[in-house]
């Protein structure tokens, strides 16, 4: 019986295990350059424009640090192309990625830890956006497998 445990002991010590740590912001940025004008253009279209970048690094042997990098310009499309707001932030997680085959931990880093971290990123951007002084801006959700095969595919083609 002991031999068992000791046994089912081992196996758990080598068993993966995932999980965000902690998060934070390393860098926000709100502008509002044409306030309160901005606040009185009779009908807004808003144009949006979304840049992302996701970016990790190892910070020890078992932990890794995933951060998104999001630039969002809103300008008023009935309005000449006049900004509405610049938002940048970069939002970020410490994640526990233990006993993860090296096979796979591409994956867990490219897909998996950002869609961990997204939806509370999407949340502060929405939140921000309030407070200065807009409508909620929502982010679509990011597909981050398919981002993830897509860039695969083009380093597949880069290669040959």
């Amino acid at each position: 019986m002991t031999e068992e445990q000791g046994n089912n002991s081992a196996a758990e010590d080598n068993s993966p295990v995932f999980r965000m740590q902690k998060m934070y912001i390393k860098d926000f940025s709100f502008e509002n350059p044409n306030a309160p004008e901005v606040f009185q253009a009779p009908n807004q279209e808003p144009k949006v424009e979304v840049n992302l970048k996701l970016n990790n690094k190892k910070l020890d042997d078992n932990h890794y640090e995933v951060a998104l990098e999001i630039t969002a310009k809103i300008l008023d499309k009935g309005n000449n192309d006049k900004t509405m707001f610049i938002m940048e932030i970069e939002h970020a997680a410490a994640f526990l990625m233990k006993n993860i085959p090296e096979e796979h931990q591409e994956m867990v880093l490219g897909v998996d830890c950002p869609t961990l971290l997204f939806p509370f990123t999407r949340q502060i951007v929405s939140q921000i956006s309030v407070d200065g002084g807009f409508i909620p801006f929502l982010m679509e959700p990011i597909n981050f497998m398919a981002l993830y095969q897509n860039s695969i595919q083009q380093d597949a083609a880069q290669q040959n």
